[in-house]
């Protein structure tokens, strides 16, 4: 349950990051971005209570990092090339292996 509660943590991390840049200002977007701050914490709080501190901070950021950066490239028209690619590959692939072998609670 704490991992389930982990990613939907990474989740509204995105949300909120995709938020800042969308709200420019206006209240009902920041807001909302606000509200996902709130929550993307909250999850993560949640999650530390049975995971590894570092684990999950690391596993958290990498979510929020890979999916914001997948976000920009499918609705924002970010660069799609081979390298960013790459990278945001190693961060999954970095963030899936922190789940795998890290001590299961």
């Amino acid at each position: 349950m704490a991992w389930t509660i982990l990613v939907a943590g990474g989740l509204f991390e995105v949300v909120w990051a995709v938020g800042l840049k969308q709200a420019a200002g206006r209240a009902a977007p920041l807001a909302l971005t606000f509200a996902a701050m709130a929550l993307s914490i909250g999850c993560l709080a949640v999650a530390l209570r049975t995971l590894p501190v570092g684990t999950a901070y690391a596993v958290w950021t990498g979510i929020g990092a890979a999916g914001t950066a997948v976000y920009g490239m499918a609705v924002l028209g970010e660069p799609r090339d081979l390298v960013r690619l790459s990278c945001i590959g190693l961060i999954v692939a970095a963030s899936v292996g922190l789940k795998l072998f890290s001590p299961h609670p």
